[in-house]
Order: C-alpha cells, then structure tokens, then sequence
C-alpha cells in the first residue's frame, strides 16, 4: 500500500529529491562521502548554494538587486530579524495584518522593536476570511508593511499582492513560496523556511532586495545582521548543509521535472479544486473553514459533523495510508495540506475515502 504525507509539516517532498537525499546519505555522486560529513567549505558545497540559488532566481525570475540567503532560525527569526533591521531606532510604525496563527505570530516580535499598527484583525471573524482592499487603510509613511500570504492553519491564502509600492512590502510566503508565479519585484522582502515545499525544516530562504541594507541600525549581533550573510554567501557559521542540499534537489525538480512554477500552480490548482469539490458537493457533512474566494491552494480545513467522526475519520484514513490529517492543535478539525510534492493521484485517494467515509456516516449527522 501506498503511503500519502497530508501533514501541514514536514510536508511531502517529491519522491525523486527523497531518493536522491536518501543516496546522498551513504555518499554524494561524485564524491563518495555522505552528505552528513561533507564540509560545508568544500568546494562541492559552494556548488550547491550556488545552483540553489540560481534554481530560485530562475524560477522567480529575480530582478537584480536582490540577494538570495539560506538562513537557519526558521520563520520564527525572521520575525525578530525583520523589525530589527526596518523598524528599529527609526521613529517609524511598522503595519501588519493579524490573519491567523503564523501572523499573529509575528506582531509580539516586531512591537519588541518599536511601534506597530495591526490595520486589519480577522480575530473577530475567527480567522475565516481576508480583508478586502477597500478594508486596508495603508499609510506612505510606514517603515514597512507585512502579511503572511498563506495562513497554514486557518487554509487561508491571498490570491493577490497587498499594500503600496512606496512602502517596503515583507511578506511571509513559508507555505505557498514557489508554488505559483510571483511578482518578485514588488516585495522588499520575502521569507519561507523549509518544511513545506522547500524540503527538510533547519533552513530558510530570503530574499532581499539590497535597498533595505542602506540604512541598518547600529549593534545588530552579527548573526542577526543580514549583511553578515550577504558577505560570507549563506556561510557566515555552519549551515544546514543537509538541508540546503535538498532545497538544491527540489528545485532543480521544479525546474527541469515540473517546468517552473506556472506549471506547478496549474498542478495544485487542479488538485485543490478536486478537494474543495467533493466537500462542497457532500451536503454540509464536510464543512470548509475558509470563505470561498480566500481558500487556500495550499491547507484545505475542515470540519465533520462531530469530534467523534472525525477522530473515526482519521483512523480510517491512516489505516488507507494517508497520514497528517489531523488539524492544527489550535484549531482542530481536518487539514489536508496540499504542497507541490503532494501528488494528484494523492488528492484522488484522499477523496475517494473521504467519499466512502461520507456515504458510511451520512446518516449521523442529524443525530451528531
């Protein structure tokens, strides 16, 4: 029997990178040592930042004046390191959005660095919906502007880029980055730590356009200094070398094996579709979390009619192979996350359980 990953992290990585990673464990081709003892100052591992990069440059189509960085900390740092850089000592208020979980996040680390405005909270709503345009009240004077593009926990996604182009736009792209087409140069900033569709957690990438280097704050550790990292070219200290390899894999696989991300969003375009169809067709026993035009491509939520048939749900979903179904411990419910290398013959079989499953316990709903 085949065994599917649904989990929200670690996500399922393509079964030709985890062969590949898997080889690479008893030794690198070419190199006959694994990739565990290999040094992170060889020469073979300058090639495999250099190609990483140069895969996301590809696949982003990077303007110049961008740096690619591969970064430990995961998106956890990246919200301390972003207000320390832009917000402060500068006498300015930073704008975010609240979301959900992973934005939500984000806000505590910024206000230890100066002034915040949260100009749109969906706590009301219990994170359900996004805010429209018309919602956002944006200032010119802001120092920077942020929001998370995909909300794993609550399956929310913007299907469209926020804020003004005056301002620096940061977004937090972990769950959908390299998932679809991206208009790279309207952000300032872009962070997604490994995990979801980048491969093994212990790396992050940024990308950062040199603008925001010209005015950095005095005292910054070196660490936590994105200068420190631009210089040393991602080796600044020892890096997941393990863990950048297989981002090096997955995106030679988006590359030469998908075709690039336009490819690649068609394919989870269809596959989410397939998902949101059958819940939408099942006569409100499967309920969705997210407003319509705010689903996710990504993390598809969910609800039975009860706790009981859901737990039943997942053991008859593990017992057909199809594992990390279990919502987040925040929200519960059902979660199927959906990333690049989950497959659509995965989405085929999850549908098809949910379906026998659905036809098996219609009938308690009323009673639930």
């Amino acid at each position: 029997m085949t065994n599917y990953n649904f989990s929200g992290g670690p996500g399922a990585l393509p079964e030709s990178v985890l062969i590949q990673a898997r080889d690479s464990i008893e030794a690198v081709p070419g190199q006959r040592m694994s990739v565990l003892g290999i040094s992170h100052r060889s020469e073979w591992f300058e090639s495999v930042i250099a190609e990483a990069e140069d895969n996301i440059r590809a696949l982003l189509g990077l303007p110049a004046g961008y740096h690619v960085l591969f970064l430990q900390g995961g998106s956890s740092l990246q919200f301390s390191m972003i207000p320390m850089l832009l917000l402060r000592g500068k006498g300015l208020t930073a704008e975010y959005l609240h979301t959900g979980y992973w934005s939500g996040k984000a806000i505590p680390e910024a206000r230890r660095e100066g002034a915040v405005r949260v100009i749109w909270n969906g706590e009301h709503d219990a994170f359900s919906r996004l805010p429209r345009d018309e919602e956002l009240a944006h200032s010119q004077k802001a120092a920077y502007f942020h929001y998370v593009s995909n909300e794993t926990v609550e399956g929310l996604q913007f299907h469209r880029t926020l804020g003004r182009d005056d301002v620096p736009r940061i977004c937090d792209m972990s769950s959908d980055f390299l998932s679809r087409p991206l208009d790279v140069g309207r952000y300032g900033l872009i962070y997604a730590h490994a995990q979801k569709n980048l491969g093994p957690a212990g790396v992050t990438v940024v990308v950062l356009h040199d603008d925001l280097l010209r005015d950095v704050p005095e005292g910054l550790p070196a660490m936590l200094d994105y200068r420190s990292h631009v210089q040393s070219r991602s080796v600044y200290n020892t890096p997941p070398v393990f863990a950048i390899y297989v981002v090096m894999l997955v995106t030679r696989w988006l590359l030469h094996e998908i075709g690039g991300v336009a490819a690649m969003e068609k394919i989870n375009m269809a596959k989410a579709a397939e998902l949101y169809a059958l819940i939408d067709g099942s006569d409100g026993f499967y309920a969705g979390h997210a407003a319509a035009a705010d689903r996710s491509l990504m993390n598809v939520v969910f609800n039975l009619p009860s706790s009981d048939l859901e737990r039943r749900f997942l053991a008859d979903a593990e017992a057909a192979g199809l594992y990390g179904l279990e919502g987040h411990r925040s929200l519960g419910g059902i979660r199927a996350s959906l990333y690049n290398a989950v497959t659509p013959r995965a989405v085929e079989v999850l549908c098809d359980v949910m379906e026998s499953f659905r036809r098996r316990h219609a009938s308690r709903r009323k009673s639930a």
